[in-house]
């Protein structure tokens, strides 16, 4: 069953000698998009249909055509039609989520749940560990809520009533404060399990600015202790959230270590690191606790750990500077581009990763890209259907559609990707990008720029690949993620 939406796209009318049907004549090799309804199917190219330009793909399901339309009086316009699916039919949707064990599961859940790409891009026995893992957590959290208890009554909480009732109730807030931190971690989890391939040392990076946020809620608990469950939840909730983006993150720059295939080795010496270093710290921290002068004074303490926090950030950063990826990510796939497009060469892995902002939005470098825009909005308001047309034919050849948006004062491009894009296309279109930041001139027309730097990515892109390669760089694992949310489906004009 299909639920259809009309969304009428004030382009200007372009004026054709042509009558209705001989515009449908003149596009006879254009496809159009079956759509099973309850009352009948749309045949190819029948008389009753306008003809389709293309069609634009949603996460969701939904289906927005793109068709011709002669109004009856020769004045050729674009209209969207926005059609929307509901959750018994799935002819849209190329969903990777078939695997029959979660056939029930909305779409929505397993794509917060299970890897992008499942079940193809996990090997077969993730499932069943899965399955079998999830009640073995559950468990042993609930062991982990009994011994709270026990822990509590032991250092003294609920032996001036006399019960265990108090030291219950005790631990009852105890857990309710960790719960309420393990929210964070369920979130990021879920909602942005793909950001860490890309960036590991942004994330690992940002893990601890909020880290840091969550500690601060911890210190004012001495402050006022009669708001301690919410100001430690709070805590909790950020430092939660901050191993959140931390474990895998780390995970990512662990499997980096790991040329020999010895992930289990790095994971188990890291782990030789990190209790040496806690033993040592715990250390420290108890002869600093030791005095008199510090337990009595709070601004000495809130001084003292802002000093080493301040301390440990920098560490932190100087660390990550230190890590030298050979993969090519967006941030670095900007720093090589910018080298070949000026200079003709590429720099090696050292220099790159040197010169690589930890720090950085991508929305906040320059020359701004905006990946995954519809196509409306890459139209613009009040632009003919020749418009369309003419970028449909300039990447004929591409498995995406660039335009500069000249809506803006400053440089920036829309990019929307079609139907079977890959890194490698998302690569180009940096390429392009910032060949027409270097070379766009705004007194030529728009168009013929937009061809003139295909073409140099045609010719210099292959160049581009084999000195990649020379210089030691991964082209085979370049993790440059294609926007899923919109793709486009291409047809013949």
């Amino acid at each position: 069953m299909s639920v259809f939406y009309t969304l009428q796209i004030p382009f200007p009318s372009r004026t054709f000698p042509s009558p209705r049907n001989s515009i449908v004549k003149k596009l006879g090799n254009l496809q159009t998009l079956h759509s099973s309804k309850e009352s009948g199917q749309h045949t190819e190219n029948d008389g009753s249909q306008d003809p389709v330009i293309l069609v634009e793909r949603y996460g969701s399901g939904t289906v927005k055509r793109y068709m011709l339309d002669d109004g009856g009086d020769g004045d050729l316009q674009i209209r969207a039609f926005l059609e929307k699916h509901d959750s018994t039919s799935n002819e849209f949707k190329i969903s990777h989520l078939s695997d029959p064990k979660l056939s029930w599961l909305p779409h929505s859940l397993k794509e917060f749940i299970l890897p992008a790409g499942f079940p193809g891009s996990v090997s077969d026995d993730y499932l069943q560990y899965m399955l079998l893992q999830f009640p073995t957590n559950v468990t042993g959290w609930i062991c982990h809520t009994l011994v709270t208890s026990s822990l509590l009554k032991a250092v003294g909480v609920g032996s001036f009533s006399g019960t265990a009732a108090a030291a219950s109730a005790a631990a009852i807030r105890w857990v309710s404060k960790d719960g309420i931190g393990a929210v964070g971690r369920l979130f990021i989890g879920g909602r942005f399990g793909n950001l860490f391939d890309d960036d590991p040392k942004q994330w690992r990076m940002y893990a601890d600015f909020i880290g840091s946020a969550g500690s601060i809620f911890d210190l004012t608990t001495q402050v006022y202790p009669a708001y301690f469950l919410p100001l430690a939840s709070l805590g909790n909730l950020a430092k939660a959230v901050a191993r959140g983006l931390k474990d895998p993150s780390f995970r990512v720059i662990q499997y980096h270590f790991a040329i020999s295939g010895n992930l289990g080795e790095v994971a188990a010496k890291e782990e030789v690191w990190e209790v040496t270093a806690q033993l040592l710290g715990l250390s420290l921290g108890i002869l600093i606790l030791d005095n008199p002068g510090l337990v009595k004074s709070y601004p000495v303490l809130v001084s003292t750990w802002a000093s080493m926090r301040l301390f440990h950030l920098w560490l932190r950063y100087l660390s990550l500077s230190a890590l030298q990826f050979n993969t090519i990510n967006l941030k670095r796939a900007r720093i090589l581009v910018q080298s070949h497009v000026l200079h003709s060469r590429v720099p090696g892995c050292i220099d790159c990763n040197r010169d690589e902002n930890i720090l950085s939005w991508q929305r906040f470098i320059k020359p701004r890209i905006i990946f995954g825009v519809p196509m409306e909005e890459m139209l613009g308001g009040g632009r003919s259907i020749s418009m369309l047309k003419t970028l449909l034919r300039i990447y004929a050849r591409e498995k995406y559609i660039l335009v500069v948006n000249q809506q803006r004062k400053d440089f920036e491009v829309f990019v929307s990707f079609k139907v079977g894009a890959t890194s490698v296309s998302v690569l180009r279109s940096v390429w392009q990008t910032y060949w027409l930041h270097e070379n766009l001139n705004t007194s030529e027309d728009i168009f013929d720029q937009l061809a003139k730097s295909l073409s140099e990515t045609d010719e210099r892109f292959n160049e581009f690949i084999q000195q990649l390669d020379e210089a030691g760089w991964d082209i085979h694992q370049i993790n440059l993620r294609v926007p899923k949310e919109i793709s486009i489906d291409e047809c013949l004009v």
